[in-house]
């Protein structure tokens, strides 16, 4: 005759499983990858895979760049972005319309200045801007074309003209 496990022996060991498993993995999500943090090159890229981007989203950074916030909407009201942020001491620039760079000065939110202020939109497009930390010198372009890294202020404001210039030709892109 032979004899099998019982139904009581199954559903001990089902449980006894149960409990590790709840133990062992409870705070582990699998299949999904920690965001990357916020730098000046992966900027739009991660704002947009952000879960509050929906079709547009302003991103705004205070205290030297340490905390930022994003909004979903004009509309709406900001909240703190939670993913890792490196973009201490980032300064933006601007050319202006004679072709000098600017330093942009935006006020202040919650009586903190802020250091930096983009919008971003679903078509792809966001704020062009040139952003400069101790190192490095970012162009951030507003359509076409990934995010470009410099050594020198100049280099990128070089590029930012260069790439107005492409954009005012009617055929560069087409």
């Amino acid at each position: 005759m032979k004899r099998g496990f019982s139904l009581i022996e199954l559903l001990i060991v089902i449980i006894i499983i149960s409990i590790v498993y709840s133990l062992g993995f409870d705070g582990i999500e699998i299949g999904k990858s920690k965001p990357k943090a916020l730098t000046p090159l992966n900027l739009a890229q991660n704002i947009r895979a952000s879960k509050n981007f929906n079709s547009q989203a302003t991103l705004l950074c205070v205290e030297d760049c340490g905390t930022c916030y994003m909004r979903s909407s004009i509309s709406s009201a900001f909240v703190e972005y939670d993913s890792p942020i490196k973009l201490k001491n980032i300064e933006a620039y601007m050319v202006d319309s004679s072709d000098n760079i600017q330093k942009i000065d935006y006020k202040r939110y919650k009586d903190k200045k802020i250091c930096l202020k983009m919008d971003f939109y679903a078509n792809g497009s966001s704020t062009q801007i040139i952003l400069k930390d101790d190192k490095k010198s970012y162009f951030l372009p507003s359509l076409f074309g990934e995010p470009k890294e410099f050594v020198e202020l100049d280099d990128a404001k070089d590029y930012w003209l260069k790439t107005s210039m492409l954009l005012s030709d009617n055929g560069a892109f087409y």
